[in-house]
């Protein structure tokens, strides 16, 4: 899967008293950024759930807040695929604004049969999906 990138505006429900960023609406646009990156990659939630009863759940998120996004900003989230395991895929996800980075997170995701929500081998051609562009070496946070 090549780096996606999906543009994100800062609305006021996403800011605390201060005009910034709440912590917690980077999580909210690393998640609708990931969706559209699997969207892109011709693998959206929905087929994978249909067709072989498998769903993506995050299993452990690192964020390192760099800089803060405020009210109106226009930012890009991008999303890097650092590794495919047999259950499991390791993204790198930025929130960057003109080429700057205001939060840097590494998000491990788990695929799980949707019925038994036991780990379950990511399925193909979502495996083939992903892992044809797996960088080699994305820099974690702190990094």
């Amino acid at each position: 899967m090549r780096p996606h990138s999906h543009p994100i505006r800062v609305y006021f429900e996403d800011t605390d008293a201060g005009g910034m960023a709440y912590h917690a609406a980077y999580l909210r646009w690393a998640e609708r950024a990931r969706t559209e990156a699997l969207r892109e990659a011709g693998m959206p939630h929905h087929e994978m759930m249909e067709r072989h009863n498998a769903i993506l759940v995050v299993r452990r998120v690192e964020v390192e807040y760099v800089r803060p996004a405020r009210l109106d900003d226009l930012l890009a989230l991008e999303t890097r695929v650092l590794a495919v395991r047999g259950a499991t895929l390791v993204l790198d996800q930025r929130a960057r604004k003109d080429g700057a980075d205001l939060a840097v997170m590494r998000v491990e995701l788990a695929c799980l049969d949707r019925a038994e929500l036991r780990p379950k081998r990511i399925p193909e051609p979502w495996r083939t999906a992903i892992g044809g562009d797996v960088a080699a070496a994305a820099p974690a946070p702190g990094a």
